[in-house]
């Protein structure tokens, strides 16, 4: 008789691996591309024509859905993709095209097929509450002559890349024809092939290395309902022996991941601190988990990062991404909520969206900030009671220098953007190295600029970018008799 593989648990990976591991590692990404849009706004009233909520548009956004996700993760996570896929002769074609082409770090090829309907799916959104999705859709096989561009194109591609990763929603651009040439081609040159599946079919995956679908996926693959850790190995080394398959990923919702080969078994547990949003958690693990392994991670090590990613972006609203910092604050966590509060411009942007999409405002003011005084307590009060969430910039130690001069800061950056974090009334600390906050603010787009009453409004930097789209300058109340300064003159007397 058999003895049963080992079930274990992996150490999470080192921080300095991650990042050396994602920046720069290279995957081709071949799958149905989708444009998601999103339309929100307020209901207030049921229409008299229906029994519907009325929802009061107040703004729309679009972004890349399906494959394009599994894309926008890589770009974010510091990878660089190229990603074929197929749209339709339309609008949304064009849009997705537009998109596509804005992800620095991104090959596209996209091929257009005149009689197919580019995937569009139109979510409806009052407040953080999804109240309708219409998708507009061709689900049929690309023609055959698309076929034979999507082989011939990936096939190029290989030569730079070090991992296929094939993101399937079944809309048609992978038919079996072109997952086998796939594989083929990968094979022959060392290619991991990873694959996000879709369907009771999985023939058609056969040799692929790493297969990743979540619990239901897995049960309907094999026909039987899979639920607890026997089950769902068994399911697993099921599939791997009839199709030939290396691994299989199991994502496993609130009870985190399983990796599964023949002769051994990894349970990694769910490491979400809170659930607001599981849009896209798919795309955003396949994607860590590809660019983990284009960078050296062994498979293990590469599973442990993508259950931290999924942890992650389902703590975000609609099909988010992950940042590196991301991953490092997760893994750095001291247990200390204000480190959570210091982000990269990158991440700022990100979590400020979603704040957007939850109708909450966005303040923001920014100084240098060394030796927290009365004024400053004063002018961070009176930033965070004009608006929902307060973000400050701060600036680095090189940009305190050109503006204070060589003695100054008097605390390094770390230290005063883990002060400025302590703060109650501080959502949000992003640092930034010019000496003015211009680009900051314009990366960031916040609804209320703050800056102290000593200035006038035409003085205060950014303020006609936030005024030009409607946003608010408010000129805080200066505490009398407080500066930094002021502190260290009367400190060197």
């Amino acid at each position: 008789m058999s003895r049963p593989a080992p079930t274990r648990d992996v150490a999470e990976p080192d921080p300095a691996a991650v990042v050396g591991a994602l920046n720069g590692a290279s995957v081709l990404v071949v799958g149905d591309v989708m444009l998601d849009r999103y339309v929100y706004g307020g209901v207030d009233r049921i229409s008299p024509e229906a029994p519907i909520p009325v929802l009061r548009i107040e703004r729309e956004s679009a972004m890349l859905g399906g494959a394009g996700n599994v894309v926008r993760n890589l770009v974010a996570l510091g990878a660089r993709a190229c990603f074929v896929s197929v749209v339709g002769r339309d609008d949304a074609g064009i849009q997705v095209t537009g998109l596509v082409g804005e992800e620095a770090g991104v090959e596209p090829h996209l091929i257009v097929e005149a009689g197919r309907t580019t995937t569009v799916k139109m979510r409806y959104v009052a407040g953080a509450q999804q109240i309708l999705r219409a998708d507009r859709e061709t689900v049929a096989p690309v023609e055959p002559a698309s076929e034979g561009k999507i082989g011939a194109l990936a096939a190029e591609a290989m030569a730079d890349v070090r991992v296929l990763v094939l993101s399937d929603y079944g809309k048609g651009v992978l038919t079996p024809v072109v997952i086998a040439g796939l594989v083929s081609a990968a094979k022959q040159r060392g290619l991991t092939v990873v694959c996000d599946p879709k369907g009771r079919d999985y023939a058609r995956y056969r040799g692929i290395d790493v297969l990743t679908p979540n619990r239901r996926e897995l049960a309907e693959a094999v026909g039987r309902p899979v639920s607890g850790d026997d089950a769902v190995v068994a399911a697993a080394r099921e599939l791997i022996a009839r199709h030939a398959l290396g691994a299989v990923l199991v994502t496993r919702s609130e009870e985190g991941m399983s990796l599964i080969r023949t002769e051994s078994v990894l349970h990694l547990p769910a490491k979400a601190r809170e659930v607001f949003d599981v849009s896209g958690a798919g795309d955003t693990v396949i994607a860590t988990l590809s660019a983990a392994i284009a960078g050296g991670l062994a498979l293990d090590d590469a599973a442990a990062l993508a259950n931290l990613a999924g942890g992650i972006v389902v703590g975000k609203v609609g099909t988010a991404v992950v940042h590196p910092e991301d991953l490092l604050d997760v893994m750095h966590d001291t247990g200390d909520p204000g480190q959570a509060k210091i982000a990269t411009r990158a991440a700022a942007v990100d979590r400020i969206a979603r704040w957007r999409r939850g109708g909450q405002r966005i303040g923001f003011t920014n100084g240098c900030f060394d030796l927290i005084h009365p004024g400053h307590v004063s002018l961070l009060g009176q930033a965070r009671s004009a608006c929902d969430r307060l973000v400050v910039g701060l600036n680095t130690d090189a940009s305190v220098k050109r503006l204070k001069g060589p003695t100054r800061p008097l605390l390094d950056e770390k230290s005063r953007a883990t002060v400025l974090a302590a703060f109650e009334s501080v959502d949000l600390v992003v640092t930034f190295d010019e000496d003015t906050p211009l680009e900051l603010i314009q990366a960031l787009r916040p609804d209320v600029l703050v800056k102290g009453a000593d200035y006038t409004i035409d003085k205060v930097v950014g303020a006609d970018l936030v005024q030009s789209y409607g946003g608010k300058v408010v000129l805080a109340e200066i505490a009398a008799g407080h500066s930094t300064t002021g502190i260290v003159q009367r400190i060197a007397r």
